[in-house]
């Protein structure tokens, strides 16, 4: 047995994070923390990942710094989120040693009117590399948010 193979292989770990600036026209203003709670469950669904801890979320009423934290560790690492009310801004970090789809997340964040949205995707793995190839070449909220009330009107055609 001193001399037996090891054949249980581990999965490649990547190192990959998202870290998103989203100006945004509809900031989670509901003072209902377990909504937010369970948006942050929502997305971390979404994009495939499983929940060790959290989300832990809490509202600042600190004038100048209204708004909400929250972060939930998940099994291969953290999801942070930052909102507040002026400006309306929310800034998220995905940080995974698993990948996951960048357009999931910035679906998630449609949910609060995207008016502009600023991403830094990089490769953790060995310094930062920017993963310029996933990257999305442009996001609309006006287009997103038109194509949304579409598929209300008729979701057979418009899928």
């Amino acid at each position: 047995m001193a001399n037996q193979e090891h054949t249980n292989k581990s999965p490649k770990l990547v190192h990959k994070h998202l870290i998103v600036r989203a100006e945004v026209n509809s900031p989670p203003l509901f003072k209902d923390r377990e909504k937010l709670d369970n948006e942050m469950k929502s997305l971390i669904k979404n994009i495939d990942m499983n929940i060790l801890s959290g989300p832990h979320t809490k509202w600042s009423d600190v004038e100048g710094n209204e708004g909400y934290s929250s972060v939930a560790i998940i099994d291969t690492s953290s999801i942070t989120f930052h909102s507040w009310l002026e400006p309306s801004l929310i800034q998220l970090d995905v940080y995974s040693c698993k990948d996951f789809k960048i357009k999931t997340i910035f679906m998630w964040l449609a949910q609060f009117d995207i008016e502009q949205l600023d991403y830094k995707y990089i490769d953790r793995d060995k310094g930062f590399k920017d993963l310029n190839e996933n990257q999305l070449s442009w996001w609309d909220s006006k287009y997103y948010n038109k194509m949304e009330e579409l598929k209300q009107k008729d979701p057979f055609i418009y899928k």
